[in-house]
């Protein structure tokens, strides 16, 4: 290490510095006439006083201490093993178990003779834990080179050697996402290439609710790897009970087929199903040859009604968007001829009504009542006054209305569901709706999803209109038209894809019943087995804001009836609990709090499903580790190779260490040393001159 003082001034002011030391302390010696001191006395203290001052006088130069250390920086040597399931499953599991795993071992010791070694594991997460077990329920290649490109950046990185099958299922693909890297990659080529005799239930499509008394549709994609002329039988089952059955005959080494039937959903609630084929003999593995579905059978499809104050191309336009969700069923009718129970439905929408001619006192009194959600279209049919008077969360101020042209503009700070990106390009396109002009008053609970674009010049006048009061929902489209949205998808894209997803997000949030309890848990109805159980909760006082005051506390049970009880953490308003990852079944919980004198309590249920992902494709993929490697000035091989690997390491001559100076500046006025010392010479000028009697 060097060291040098250097200072903002030129070093000749030092000079000064010391013939102010030196005058200083002659006057002060020299030239006084009051005390009686020894010669050699006066000698010793006026140097300790010229040293002070030339000392001090210095500091007001600014001086700084630079400092220069040369470091070294030895090689960083990457070693990252796959700990994936898919690596256990080959026939030669217990070699890379065993003895394979002793070898990368002592690879790895003879690395960090020479080589600064980072030990990585990876699957579907990235540790560097390096106690591999091979159960990793999937694999993140991508996943491990962020982390590496995120830690190690500014490190000497020499080399990277990435032990795996090259079997991915899980981000993407490692040739693209290591472009960043500017080290070479060896790949050591794991598992088994060959294709064995397997039986594979790839994947089951399916949806994930259905309604109680509907047939619900399931497609399963089966895959048989060298099983020609053997059979094999495709069964699902509910409980232990068989509900459908099929055999399947492999008419090559490598088939495909796509099966597709229909269940009836009879009970309500989460239901699980089980879809599995039969194994044939010799199969290399049965642990891919079913998976589990769970279905969310709700009691009963939505009904909506439509009705119109006159015939509209409007009212077509949105049953076939309605009939295109097999969620819902749809009824219309003009108001003169509709004499149904309203209570029956879930949602009612309005087209010009009321009006002048209907002021729908009765209907509207009963929706009022049943707090039913409404859709209302404004159109030169509706009867403002009597609108104005719902509450509906939107106001026209009455005079000389007149309608204008008017395009849909989306608001981008909407927030109560997302549209596709086909849907908002979709909608810069559509035609405009003919609206009516006026003063627009929109409640504060209100929240516009397009305003109106009139002509090039866009507007704060809402066009789509959503509001939640505490009791109901309501919706406002101020126009009439949009028969002509649907026509214009049809014309540009060929279907009307685009115009049902924003109708039938309009109608699903209406149609979902407002939630007025006082106590809300909240959670998905299925979680993977590797995934954490993320739980949220809320709780409301009288006046129906949120608190957090009072302890939640909550009971999972499984199918053995097995129960786990956890207490939920406290977030800024609301409650939030991760009760970790639990066993594939299925799970019931009750959660409780204690309001006041109250208990509130709130049930659900969901289910683990089993991630078999990294079973159903064993067959390694040396290509993209040849390829990775290559890509990266590497090269790929085998587990018997690492000697070779540790000699090709070892001869590259960019693979060496580095050293590099760094300076570093101190300011001198800062050391605590230098006041001590400062206060040592004084303390003992101070001395001498009291133990010689002076003054």
């Amino acid at each position: 290490m060097n060291i040098d003082i250097v200072t903002t001034y030129p070093l000749w002011l030092i000079i000064f510095c010391l013939l102010l030391g030196i005058a200083y302390a002659v006057i002060l010696y020299y030239k006084e006439t009051g005390n009686d001191f020894n010669n050699w006395l006066k000698w010793v203290m006026a140097v300790l006083r010229t040293t002070v001052v030339a000392l001090i006088a210095f500091l007001l130069l600014n001086p700084l201490l630079k400092s220069i250390s040369r470091y070294t920086e030895k090689p960083v040597i990457i070693l990252a093993q796959d700990n994936s399931q898919s690596i256990a499953t080959v026939k030669d599991s217990s070699y890379y178990q065993g003895e394979f795993m002793q070898e990368l071992i002592e690879f790895a010791d003879r690395l960090e003779s020479s080589y600064t070694v980072k030990k990585y594991l990876f699957g579907d997460k990235v540790t560097s834990d390096f106690s591999i077990d091979f159960k990793d329920k999937q694999t993140d290649i991508s996943q491990l080179f962020d982390e590496i490109n995120n830690r190690l950046s500014n490190l000497n990185v020499g080399a990277m050697v990435l032990s795996s099958d090259g079997i991915f299922n899980k981000g993407i693909n490692p040739v693209y996402s290591s472009a960043d890297f500017d080290f070479p990659v060896y790949t050591i080529a794991l598992g088994d290439t060959n294709i064995q005799k397997d039986v594979i239930l790839n994947k089951v499509n399916y949806n994930r609710i259905a309604y109680q008394g509907n047939e619900f549709p399931v497609e399963v994609l089966i895959n048989g790897n060298k099983c020609t002329g053997l059979t094999s039988k495709l069964t699902i089952s509910k409980d232990g009970k068989t509900l459908w059955s099929k055999n399947i005959t492999f008419q090559s080494d490598n088939y495909f087929e796509t099966v597709q039937l229909h269940l009836e959903a009879k009970e309500t609630g989460l239901q699980r199903y089980r879809v599995g084929l039969s194994p044939v003999q010799d199969e290399i593995s049965i642990s891919n040859n079913h998976l589990d579905i769970f279905i969310d059978v709700l009691e009963g499809r939505q009904k909506i009604l439509i009705l119109a104050n006159s015939p509209h191309p409007d009212i077509s336009a949105m049953k076939q968007a309605i009939q295109s969700n097999r969620n819902y069923s749809v009824e219309s009718f003009i108001i003169d001829d509709f004499e149904n129970q309203i209570e029956t439905y879930n949602l009612i929408i309005l087209h010009g009504l009321p009006s002048v001619n209907n002021t729908l006192k009765a209907i509207l009194e009963k929706i009022e009542e049943k707090a039913i959600p409404v859709l209302y279209f404004i159109t030169s049919q509706t009867n403002l006054s009597a609108f104005n008077t719902l509450r509906a969360g939107l106001s026209i101020t009455e005079g000389n209305i007149i309608y204008n042209e008017a395009l849909p503009l989306l608001n981008e700070e909407f927030t109560l569901f997302n549209l596709s990106d086909r849907a908002v390009r979709a909608s810069n396109g559509y035609p405009p709706l003919i609206s009516p002009y006026g003063n627009f008053i929109v409640l504060p609970s209100a929240s516009t999803l397009f305003y109106q674009k009139i002509g090039i010049i866009p507007t704060n006048e809402p066009l789509v209109v959503l509001n939640q009061s505490l009791d109901s929902k309501t919706g406002i489209i101020v126009g009439e038209g949009i028969w002509k949205w649907r026509m214009s998808d049809y014309s540009k894209e060929g279907d009307h894809e685009a115009f049902n997803e924003i109708f039938n997000k309009l109608i699903q949030y209406l149609s979902l019943k407002v939630d007025k309890s006082f106590f809300r848990v909240f959670s998905k109805n299925n979680f993977k087995e590797n995934e954490n159980i993320i739980i949220d909760a809320e709780v409301y006082n009288e006046s129906y804001e949120l608190v957090n005051d009072p302890e939640v506390t909550l009971a999972i049970t499984n199918s053995e009836g097995k129960k786990y009880t956890f207490t939920f953490s406290k977030s800024s308003k609301a409650y939030y609990l991760n009760a970790g990852s639990l066993p594939v079944d299925n799970y019931k919980y009750t959660a409780r709090v204690l309001v006041g004198d109250k208990i509130l309590t709130d049930n659900g249920e969901f289910t683990v499903s089993p991630l078999n992902v990294e079973k159903i494709n064993s067959i390694a993929d040396h290509n993209l580790l040849y390829n990775l490697a290559m890509r990266r000035g590497g090269e790929m091989v085998y587990p018997n190779q690492l000697d070779e690997l540790y000699e090709k390491i070892n001869s590259r001559e960019d693979i060496k260490t580095i050293s590099y100076t760094k300076k570093r500046f101190t300011e001198i006025l800062n050391l605590p040393w230098l006041l001590m010392l400062i206060i040592a010479l004084l303390s003992a000028e101070w001395f001498m001159r009291k133990r010689a009697g002076g003054y």
